[in-house]
């Protein structure tokens, strides 16, 4: 699995239960993380008389610490926030490392986000790197990439977004896991109550949504995604 994650803390949020889960499972999980969120998501910080590299510092080690609760590696990319901004290097770099990881699976954010416009950014990334990682005439060099389908994992306001889930995932067993991860960013404390009211909310549509028997709407806990291409399969599921 290779999530590409705008900020330090997005992949923990939105993706979390996932990673964790993935990785419960065996499989190797990559975050790319394209930036520390310095500037546009450690208002905290700044408010207590950090500078920019002291907040760098920290928002590393939060990305660090949540990654390793969800059995993440974590590879930063430095690439600046607000705005977060196309470079050859870092969009190389993204080539680079899905030719490496070779992902089953890509986690990434929406295309629109009228909030905060790294978020589509790092999707184009997402997106434009994983197309120039098949074709066998870019560089540089590794085995030419697949095709590993993308999901795009729920944004802050679903609604604005034009995001319409339709893949529920059941994250209940490593819940505790997720929510451990997101108390390891300290400089959004704000927005642990939220996410895990989203986790909630996702838990009870995931319990009416389908036909196992899941346990207790209220006991499980959900995250959303997107897909960005057709489903293949030789049955319906």
């Amino acid at each position: 699995m290779l999530i590409i994650s705008a900020h330090a803390a997005d992949f923990v949020w939105r993706a979390g239960g996932a990673a964790a889960l993935y990785a419960a499972a065996g499989a190797q999980v990559t975050v790319a993380c394209l930036s520390y969120g310095e500037r546009g998501e450690s208002a905290r910080l700044w408010r207590q008389g950090k500078v920019l590299g002291e907040i760098k510092d920290i928002r590393r080690q939060e990305a660090e610490d949540a990654a390793k609760v969800l059995g993440a590696q974590l590879r930063t990319f430095d690439a600046g926030d607000y705005p977060l901004v196309e470079t050859p290097e870092l969009l190389y770099g993204l080539v680079a490392l899905y030719r490496e990881t070779k992902p089953a699976v890509v986690l990434t954010h929406p295309e629109r986000d009228p909030y905060n416009f790294d978020h589509p950014m790092a999707f184009h990334l997402a997106m434009k790197a994983r197309i120039l990682a098949q074709a066998p005439g870019v560089e540089p060099g590794g085995t030419p990439l697949g095709a590993p389908p993308v999901f795009c994992f729920e944004p802050h306001q679903s609604e604005m977004c034009d995001f319409k889930p339709d893949l529920l995932l059941d994250i209940t067993e490593v819940w505790e896991r997720k929510r451990q991860a997101m108390h390891m960013m300290a400089g959004q404390q704000h927005l642990w109550q939220y996410y895990t009211d989203v986790a909630a909310r996702r838990g009870t549509q995931l319990v009416r949504n389908s036909s196992a028997n899941l346990g207790h709407q209220t006991t499980v806990k959900g995250e959303a995604y997107q897909r960005v291409y057709p489903t293949v399969a030789r049955e319906f599921a």
